[in-house]
């Protein structure tokens, strides 16, 4: 078996954060010209007394975010920087995430490193709706509305068919 040495190139690392200082670590390295990569999702949070939902950004992998920096050079200073509680290492030695796992992540956020929603539906895609008044029915996707988290669908039950509008949420893509 070869032993590659990875403290002589700059590699992708995941960065171990302190609770809730995902920013706070991505800024100070940022600081550092390191680069950094903290994916987010976008998530709907009620109200608990007016029940009016509202969108929060959140990372995407709790206390976790990726920096590509040399080991060799910067590790010290990676371990020591405000918000990072440590370098995700086996054995002692920081273990480098592979180029592939970040392009993949990178292919599925928008330029504000948001996960995007929705994607994975086009037009005919069968959906089960799987919350709210009309839960349990399937449909038919047909499109996601302007400006909103909404999409449209066709409903089809015994003797109706018609089409609502319901929450991006709610559904899930099933197998036909």
């Amino acid at each position: 078996m070869i032993k590659r040495n990875f403290g002589d190139m700059s590699c992708w690392y995941a960065i171990h954060t302190n609770p809730n200082q995902e920013d706070r670590a991505s800024s100070n390295l940022t600081a550092w010209n390191v680069e950094v990569f903290a994916p987010k999702i976008r998530e709907r949070r009620y109200n608990q007394f007016t029940g009016t939902p509202s969108y929060v950004l959140r990372s995407l992998f709790s206390r976790y975010i990726f920096a590509r920096f040399n080991s060799n050079d910067s590790l010290h200073k990676i371990h020591f920087t405000r918000g990072v509680h440590s370098v995700v290492s086996f054995g002692g030695t920081p273990s480098p995430v592979d180029d592939e796992i970040i392009a993949f992540i990178r292919s599925r956020v928008n330029e504000q490193w948001v996960l995007r929603e929705g994607d994975d539906l086009t037009s005919g895609d069968t959906v089960l709706i799987e919350d709210g008044p009309l839960k349990g029915f399937t449909g038919i996707f047909e499109r996601k509305t302007k400006a909103t988290d909404r999409v449209l669908i066709l409903l089809s039950a015994i003797k109706y068919q018609g089409r609502v509008f319901v929450s991006r949420e709610v559904i899930r893509k099933v197998a036909c």
